[in-house]
């Protein structure tokens, strides 16, 4: 069975989950059965009518005209839309509202975000939630039939989990308690009301991530908080990154919303504690305690939530076994059961 794996054009221009999940879900699908080829697929070079079947992350940056020139062709479509869990029953209603005046205005030549985001979950044949928020999202927000979504949480890359401090604190010098914050820098992930919640706490923050060029200065305001470094981006392979998750005391991120975010689960293989923004779809059971939500704009309980794990530090063991399931593998070969039932006569073809 050949796969073709689409996204947006500027996907691999930057980088974060969703270009690691792309990655690390092909990687597995490839080594996962020899019958079966997961490749990028290059619009500019490639007829989507070479493959099997279309698997097609990220309903929006107009995805939608990928599902739809797969499904002209009668190509099955697997959709991974990552649908933000703040879209409920009431933000879709006022979405579809906003759609049929926005088209009658424009005598129906625009069409918006949402109206695309719809038919890219109403065409797919098959869609994947990461998460029971995120499904409830699609579901309600959306009006997405609930029968054809399945809900295959992300996984972890194994370096995570055997992750040492030694190498970020050689690195850098920190040798005490220190909070460690991983995203890009801008005022949707919210780096300066982090910073502004540990001050007086003398738990210094560590930041790492890439800054868009708009966001060069909201960077320099969090930096001028004396307890705040910024170390830059990092790749997702270099063992740096892995090392700082092992070597901080807690995790931050305090974004104003969030679907599955895999520095969560990164640092929780490296066995650190992650204070969290609630609106979120990440939810593990028994992680109360070691992964702790908060609102993103309580500066107060995040403070306080930082601080407490932070002093009274988990066992590391006891927190890397609540992501031991979170495997790439296990994503791949529960992807690749949908692709065979989707493509049934393809398996066991190249």
């Amino acid at each position: 069975m050949r796969v073709g794996i689409l996204s947006y054009p500027m996907l691999f221009q930057r980088e974060g989950g969703l270009q690691v999940q792309v990655r690390e879900t092909i990687a597995a699908l490839n080594h996962l059965d020899p019958c079966m080829s997961a490749e990028l697929v290059d619009p500019s070079r490639q007829q989507l009518a070479e493959f099997d079947l279309i698997h097609v992350f990220s309903a929006f940056n107009g995805n939608v005209r990928l599902v739809e020139s797969a499904a002209d062709l009668g190509l099955p479509v697997v959709l991974s839309p990552l649908v933000a869990p703040s879209w409920n029953r009431s933000a879709g209603l006022r979405a579809r509202v906003a759609d049929r005046l926005a088209g009658r205005i424009s005598s129906y030549s625009l069409q918006t975000s949402y109206a695309q985001t719809k038919r890219a979950l109403q065409l797919a044949d098959l869609v994947i939630a990461l998460g029971e928020a995120e499904r409830e999202a699609i579901v309600s927000g959306f009006l997405t039939d609930r029968a054809k979504i399945r809900i295959f949480p992300n996984g972890v890359s194994r370096q995570f989990f055997t992750a040492q401090p030694e190498q970020f604190r050689h690195r850098t010098g920190i040798v005490g308690p220190f909070a460690l914050c991983v995203g890009a820098i801008s005022p949707y992930k919210n780096q300066l009301g982090l910073a502004h919640a540990l001050a007086g706490s003398e738990l210094p923050l560590v930041l790492i991530g890439p800054v868009a060029r708009e966001d060069h200065a909201y960077l320099q305001n969090v930096l001028k908080s004396p307890w705040v470094r910024w170390m830059g981006a990092l790749e997702h392979h270099d063992p740096l990154l892995a090392s700082a998750f092992a070597a901080a005391s807690v995790v931050a991120l305090p974004s104003r919303g969030e679907i599955f975010p895999l520095s969560v689960l990164e640092a929780l293989a490296a066995g650190t504690p992650v204070v969290m923004t609630q609106d979120s779809a990440l939810h593990i059971d028994g992680a109360e305690q070691i992964l702790r939500k908060v609102a993103w704009n309580d500066a107060a309980g995040l403070r306080e939530a930082m601080v407490a794990l932070a002093s009274r530090p988990p066992q590391r063991a006891s927190v890397q076994a609540l992501v031991e399931a979170f495997t790439w593998q296990r994503v791949a070969a529960q992807v690749a059961d949908c692709y065979r039932e989707l493509v049934p006569e393809a398996h066991g073809a190249v």
